[in-house]
């Protein structure tokens, strides 16, 4: 059986990367007999504008040395892509996927279903002229998309299609129960599901405290941790982002080394999913500061279904930084637990 992923992962961001590799490794090794591929489609668009992203200059919180690790980031996720995803031929249109001659296409993960964000070609991710004997979605989310009265036919003709349905979140959850009257089954987002390699940023000196993107964030707020952080002996990095408050410049990391600054931290302060993701993975402590309603939304689903009290953990509702302490015994039983029903959610893929 030919088997291929249909996900965002030409975006250069390290939860698309991580997710698309997750995905593509738990499914290979479920499915060891059969070949297992990364449709390489890419939507023009939606690539041009996430590249073009990374060229901006924010004067108030970068330098040239900064500027300069970031706009090498698009480089090095085309390495990380070219070296560890099994990818198909380049597919600008639906035309060319189905001359990929695949059985299995399986949708997700990542906002792949945010039809209303308009640059990603929502309509090929919920199958629109998708010629396969066998779609699945494993853990799609809609991002900040809705049921409304105008949303397109090919939404509900597309999820009519599909063998099996899953989600990672809420959001995702409702919006398909209210357009087909079926409740996907819950399931975690790939990155829980597969080992990733370990490497290490040589230029993070342990002991330190990290950010990722908290967008938002009063300065005050964040002049407040860094110092406290320094008053405990500890560095202060960005993974992946860049402040000249923080002790060194960690931008153009491997998706991989990415993690290590997640797995090596004393404590994450993130404001996206999967900044609460890998700290998570990792046992981090963390604390989230969230003003993106999309992002509110995902987190919160996200540490509702692993027991972790967002009170407890959000900086807006008035937590004093580094008070938080999760406690990882009991989250992971509800991993373990939600694993177990992933795997068997996947088993849908070699069903007839």
């Amino acid at each position: 059986m030919k088997i291929g992923i249909l996900t965002h992962h030409y975006i250069n961001n390290f939860g698309a990367f991580l997710q698309t590799y997750a995905l593509q490794e738990a499914i290979k090794e479920m499915y060891p007999k059969d070949e297992v591929y990364v449709i390489n489609a890419i939507n023009l668009k939606h690539f041009v504008i996430n590249t073009g992203g990374w060229f901006r200059f924010y004067k108030d919180r970068e330098n040239l040395k900064a500027w300069t690790e970031k706009i090498h980031l698009p480089s090095t996720f085309y390495k990380a892509r070219k070296q560890y995803l099994q990818l198909t031929k380049r597919c600008y249109s639906t035309k060319a996927i189905n001359k990929l001659g695949l059985d299995c296409i399986v949708i997700g993960s990542d906002e792949v279903w945010n039809y209303q964000e308009g640059k990603g070609n929502a309509a090929v991710k919920f199958g629109e002229d998708l010629d396969c004997k066998k779609l699945i979605a494993y853990a799609p989310s809609v991002g900040k998309s809705c049921v409304t009265e105008q949303m397109p036919q090919y939404i509900k003709n597309g999820l009519e299609r599909f063998h099996a349905i899953s989600s990672r979140d809420d959001l995702t959850e409702e919006f398909v129960e209210k357009i087909v009257n079926i409740k996907p089954k819950r399931v975690l987002d790939p990155t829980f599901m597969a080992p990733f390699p370990q490497e290490n940023c040589k230029k993070a000196k342990t002991p330190y405290i990290m950010f990722y993107y908290c967008d938002g964030i009063p300065n005050e707020m964040k002049k407040q941790i860094v110092e406290e952080a320094h008053r405990k002996g500890m560095k202060v990095y960005g993974a992946g982002e860049c402040d000249k408050k923080y002790s060194d410049i960690t931008v153009n990391l491997t998706p991989f080394e990415w993690i290590g600054m997640f797995r090596n931290a004393e404590f994450v302060f993130t404001g996206t999913f999967h900044g609460a993701v890998f700290s998570i993975l990792n046992h981090r402590q963390f604390q989230v500061y969230m003003t993106n309603q999309s992002r509110i939304k995902k987190i919160t689903s996200l540490l509702n279904q692993f027991a972790i009290d967002l009170k407890s953990v959000d900086l807006m509702q008035g937590n004093k930084p580094f008070e938080e302490k999760i406690s990882y015994d009991v989250v992971d039983e509800h991993i373990d637990a939600l694993r177990k029903q992933s795997r068997e959610f996947l088993e849908s893929i070699g069903e007839e």
